[in-house]
């Protein structure tokens, strides 16, 4: 894998894979809904949404057919630290996809006429949204987790503060948080270090403002919200304050979720779903952040059983913590980790977004080598150690019921 740093400080990553004939192409921007406040929370989920609608030089509807003409694909997502624009096209049309996404970054128009059509659609997503409970109930969980930090807000953001967005809010939004020191362009296949040049070419040389990310540390709260809907089932996540990307017991507790929650051999979802038949979707997750993590554990379940599912999952974790996990659990929990792993950077769309994210938040790559030999490193005792550590009295509930009560655990 090839690194450059163009004048400007734009970062571009590289990785030449010559056995396929697509190339995978990420604009990564270190800014998501974290940066955002409460007046402009939403903002840069929007932001990416107008980036199609239109530049100097192209319409809406000439991006689209642009990429379409050349079998490509091309699309963008929003996270809480980060947003991506990417493109995937056939080998032959690299140049033409990366100087499209360049257009689209740069001289995008943010029309009035547009902006007011894509409110409307946003609008919608976010109605949409909320008639997803099992979507609602995580967002539910990091406001209770984070109160008024913006790791807390909404990635959509609100009906209100998309009301408010303008072309100019927009635009200055870009020339204070788009800045050069925060971008990375990763590439990933079937071209040659010459590409970089092209990618110089198109990044190297644009200069904007220079505002920092706050520096004001999430607290992780004990709490609980709960929310009334007219739902077929109870839609239950807990929270548990985890550790930050990057961290060095990370593979203890990728381990321990594996084991715990994030299989289809885990034991949550063999007590849950297999032997008692509370839930049909039952699963944790960890999230990790810049300075901090979150473990999630979410079930469905119809209202009834609500208590039964909430005193499984503790139950299940206290075994956990009392009786330790098992070698072969251990074994199991590290060929799956193992597998997902190279299974899942076969795509040049995988690996482009791998090395876009090493780049972006830890400016730094390992082989797979080293990770693997990170993961054969996890012990018993160091998973039954993260497991005492993380599943402890300090968690935080969120809770979509028609019915939504939910007594302390037993």
């Amino acid at each position: 894998m090839k690194k450059y740093t163009c004048q400007n400080g734009v970062r571009v990553v590289l990785e030449t894979i010559p056995t396929v004939r697509s190339v995978a192409i990420g604009i990564w921007v270190g800014v998501g809904s974290r940066d955002e406040n409460e007046q402009n929370n939403g903002i840069s989920h929007f932001l990416e949404h107008m980036f199609f609608k239109g530049t100097q030089s192209r319409s809406a509807k000439d991006i689209a057919e642009a990429f379409d003409s050349i079998g490509g694909q091309v699309n963008a997502f929003t996270s809480k630290e980060y947003t991506c624009y990417y493109a995937k096209v056939l080998d032959d049309h690299a140049s033409h996809a990366l100087e499209i996404l360049s257009d689209m970054f740069f001289y995008s128009t943010f029309d009035e006429v547009e902006l007011n059509k894509e409110k409307n659609v946003v609008l919608e997503e976010i109605k949409m949204y909320e008639d997803t409970p099992d979507d609602i109930v995580h967002d539910l969980l990091s406001k209770a987790a984070y109160h008024n930090h913006s790791l807390g807000y909404p990635i959509l953001g609100t009906e209100e503060t998309l009301a408010s967005f303008s072309s100019h809010t927009l635009k200055e939004y870009i020339f204070n948080m788009y800045t050069p020191d925060k971008i990375v362009i990763s590439v990933a296949g079937n071209v040659d270090e010459h590409f970089i040049m092209q990618v110089e070419q198109f990044f190297g040389s644009f200069e904007r403002g220079n505002t920092t990310r706050s520096n004001l540390l999430p607290v992780f709260h004990s709490e609980q919200i709960l929310k009334r809907k007219e739902t077929e089932q109870a839609h239950l996540c807990i929270g548990f304050e985890g550790l930050p990307i990057g961290h060095k017991d990370i593979f203890d507790l990728i381990v321990l979720n594996n084991i715990f929650g994030g299989s289809m051999s885990s034991r949550l979802f063999q007590e849950v779903r297999e032997e008692k038949g509370l839930a049909y979707s039952v699963f944790s997750f960890h999230s990790s952040f810049q300075d901090t993590g979150m473990l999630t554990i979410y079930g469905g379940t119809g209202a009834n059983q609500l208590d039964e599912l909430y005193d499984t999952i503790f139950s299940t974790m206290e075994i956990l913590k009392k009786e330790g996990i098992t070698q072969k659990e251990l074994q199991n929990g590290k060929e799956q980790l193992k597998g997902n792993l190279m299974l899942g950077l076969e795509s040049t769309n995988s690996r482009m977004s791998r090395n876009g994210k090493n780049e972006l938040l830890l400016r730094k790559h390992r082989t797979l080598d080293e990770i693997i030999n990170d993961i054969n490193n996890v012990t018993v005792e160091g998973v039954n150690r993260m497991g005492n550590q993380i599943f402890n009295e300090h968690y935080t509930t969120a809770l979509v019921s028609p019915n939504p009560n939910l007594r302390n655990k037993s």
